[in-house]
């Protein structure tokens, strides 16, 4: 009598989509809950230092942006050929490379923008975001959501930029994106423009009102600073 031989079907293990609800996740959550200004609170000194006027702030967000994604995506695609005592020299290779080329595509197309942000986009090379980001996620991760994770955590660290640039911008200048908002017939009535917005020390004052804002939509987040 021969005995049948069981066989248990082989589950497939199902791909997941380029942008499953996980990968979603990746691009959103550093725009509200995990930002990196006001949550993980890196990348400070650029948010005080180009916010004066809104068209350098929203330059600076797409700088980062490309070169958080970007780097993201090369690391993680050499993960795991890089020598973990060398991963930081080769990280910043990386950067500088890709902000080289930023600096320079800047210089070609907007060169005004480019002598108003001078030294800070070089310091991109020094963000702690885009290194933070290496190290914690892109190392780990293969490419594809490395390069989602870097897209979402420079979009983040942009809409902070773009919120103080345009608040400090309006309120310290009368004006957005260099056209004038305030009326005239204001300054001609008494109006005087903030004069506070044009210090660095009103992008704190802006920053610190997100945070207190987000924290008081999001109770959860008071533990995790």
């Amino acid at each position: 009598m021969s005995q049948a031989t069981e066989t248990t079907p082989v589950k497939e293990q199902k791909k997941e989509g380029l942008f499953s609800s996980k990968n979603r996740h990746l691009l959103t959550d550093p725009i509200g809950d995990n930002n990196p200004i006001t949550i993980q609170v890196l990348g400070l000194c650029s948010a005080l230092a180009v916010t004066t006027q809104l068209k350098p702030a929203i330059i600076m967000a797409i700088g980062v942006t490309i070169v958080t994604a970007f780097s993201n995506l090369i690391i993680s695609a050499l993960r795991n050929t890089i020598p973990n005592r060398i991963r930081m020299i080769v990280q910043l290779v990386v950067i500088a490379a890709l902000v080289v080329i930023v600096d320079q595509l800047l210089r070609a197309f907007v060169y005004d923008v480019s002598k108003k942000l001078s030294v800070f986009i070089g310091l991109i090379i020094t963000n702690c975001i885009v290194m933070g980001r290496l190290e914690a996620f892109a190392m780990a991760n293969k490419p594809w959501p490395s390069f989602l994770d870097g897209i979402g955590n420079g979009l983040g660290y942009g809409a902070i930029l773009v919120i103080i640039a345009l608040l400090r911008e309006s309120l310290g200048s009368g004006t957005i994106l260099g056209y004038q908002i305030i009326p005239q017939a204001l300054y001609t009535a008494g109006y005087v423009n903030n004069g506070l917005m044009v210090t660095p020390a009103a992008s704190m004052f802006i920053i610190a009102i997100i945070i207190w804002i987000q924290r008081s939509r999001n109770p959860k987040l008071v533990d995790i600073s």
